[in-house]
């Protein structure tokens, strides 16, 4: 895998800005500018997969209970106080000090109505296994309420502190809250051109105690650029403060700016290979053969790949989870080396010494797919490339229309690897394995009270996963962000910016 370079498209973003007087960052005007890389086509965060739009929940709305980004520890939100009935009953005690961005008071109702609504498999929230443990919620008084599980849940009070958001009594849905975005959250929305353009201002009167807040920012104003080359230029020419996901071989060229500064930082995201074992795209489909998989598993040189095109601090992994998540054991799993040998003949011992012919879908990074697609084409796998905006690659997929496909997950920034194995291998629209063992384990492995029962079952499920291939977990990610030096910026573990934490200089 040779490494690949971004600099024809990087040369034209740099003379575009080459003669142009950079703009001054917006420190003057108290204005934070953000470039996002996605499209969002929901910000309703229980209708969305993807990471901008899950930074959008997190400035409008609040958790019940907050997760430090630092420790990992869990302190109050807009809950004071949360115990556990029973193995399925949890009691939460809930501020009385909190309002909504439209003055309103925040209370038990709102909490109910948000969480069974969501709940509900007839409203059809985008990724139930975020919701789908939750049975009811009871209102006990004005600020008390009761969450009745369907069955005990360990990382119940992770999944609150990280995907569960509280709306208002008077939610109705997605297609509303994408009108009028309304929460308790650090900011407030001013104006939303939904995928495109994106205006917050501080929200003044946003409860004291609350670990959001302290924000010094006045305005957020966030633009979608899509384009690699227009985003850098925005940054370059001084009409954005920060950008994200940046491509590692853009660094050095920013870091010649004093105006500017970048940060590499792992985040809790991997990169997978999703292969279709399932034959969810066909039962003729190679790669419902063991050994397919196994071969593709060998074919793709994942060191170079992690050293040459992710860079910095991401390193391969061996497990469909990201390693410091609860129940991320690999020790059951073995190891794929890079043996295009091997992969050769894995394929003939298929019935494919010739190879075959498939797709390979994406979003993110053209060179990181055509660089797997090099290897596969090395031991015989001609795989088309097809690189889709995010929106489209998650419908794809869902969809079981993907022969395979490369993406990446980051849990929601759930600490529990539930949030990753059981969201691609129990049964749901993202699953391409649909085997029973897996899910079976899983449903225990989910469910146990007991730690050591949990852990021993993700063990096995992760084992087997492996075993059969049907994923190959590429790395860890590492998150490069480029930013103006006005800014004091840092970046967390659970990859969510957090503009409420930032200052001017």
């Amino acid at each position: 895998m040779r490494k690949r370079s971004h600099a024809p498209w990087l040369a034209v973003a740099v003379a575009t800005v080459a003669f142009a007087v950079p703009a001054a960052a917006q420190k003057a005007k108290d204005e934070l500018r953000p470039i996002w890389r996605n499209v969002v086509p929901n910000v309703d965060s229980y209708y969305n997969g993807q990471r901008d739009g899950i930074v959008f929940a997190h400035h409008v709305w609040d958790h019940l209970i907050e997760r430090d980004p630092d420790t990992f520890t869990y302190k109050p939100g807009l809950a004071t106080e949360w115990k556990w009935v029973d193995e399925k009953t949890l009691d939460v005690q809930l501020r009385q000090d909190v309002k909504f961005h439209d003055g309103s008071a925040f209370g038990a109702e709102d909490v109910a109505h948000t969480f069974n609504f969501v709940a509900d498999p007839a409203n059809k929230a985008l990724y139930q296994r975020n919701t789908n443990w939750i049975r009811t919620v009871e209102i006990l008084d004005g600020y008390k309420v009761r969450i009745h599980l369907h069955r005990p849940f360990p990382p119940a009070i992770d999944y609150l502190s990280m995907a569960m958001f509280v709306y208002s009594r008077n939610y109705k849905g997605p297609e509303e809250m994408n009108r009028r975005p309304m929460g308790t959250g650090p900011y407030r929305v001013v104006s939303l051109e939904q995928g495109k353009d994106y205006k917050f201002e501080r929200f003044t009167e946003h409860y004291a105690g609350s670990p959001k807040s302290g924000a010094t920012i006045g305005r957020i104003h966030a633009r979608t650029i899509t384009d690699r080359a227009t985003e850098l230029a925005e940054l370059l020419s001084g009409n954005a403060d920060l950008i994200w996901y940046v491509d590692a071989d853009q660094l050095p060229n920013i870091q010649r700016r004093k105006n500017l500064q970048i940060l590499q930082a792992e985040a809790m995201r991997i990169g997978y290979l999703a292969l279709d074992g399932a034959g969810r795209t066909g039962a003729g489909n190679p790669l419902t053969k063991q050994k397919v998989r196994q071969a593709i598993a060998h074919a793709v040189d994942r060191e170079s790949y992690v050293k040459n095109l992710v860079q910095g601090e991401a390193r391969v992994i061996h497990a469909p989870c990201f390693p410091l998540q609860f129940g991320c054991d690999d020790s059951a799993a073995p190891r794929y080396a890079y043996d295009p040998g091997k992969a050769k003949r894995l394929l003939a011992e298929a019935g494919y010494p010739s190879g075959f012919k498939t797709q390979l879908f994406a979003y993110r990074v053209r060179d990181w797919t055509e660089a797997v697609q090099s290897d596969l084409k090395a031991v015989g796998i001609d795989a088309e490339v097809n690189m889709l905006p995010v929106a489209s690659y998650i419908q794809k997929f869902q969809k079981g229309e993907t022969p395979m496909a490369q993406g990446d997950w980051g849990s929601f920034s759930v600490n529990d690897a539930s949030a990753v194995v059981s969201t691609f291998f129990k049964g749901s629209e993202d699953d391409y394995a649909r085997d029973p063992e897996v899910k079976a384990w899983l449903e225990v492995a989910d469910n146990a009270p007991d730690q050591a029962v949990r852990k021993e079952h993700y063990r096995k499920a992760i084992g087997r996963i492996m075993e059969q291939a049907y994923w190959l977990p590429l790395h860890t990610f590492v998150t490069n962000y480029a930013y103006t030096a006005d800014l004091e910026f840092r970046a967390y573990k659970d990859e969510i910016p957090r503009y409420w934490a930032y200052r001017w200089k």
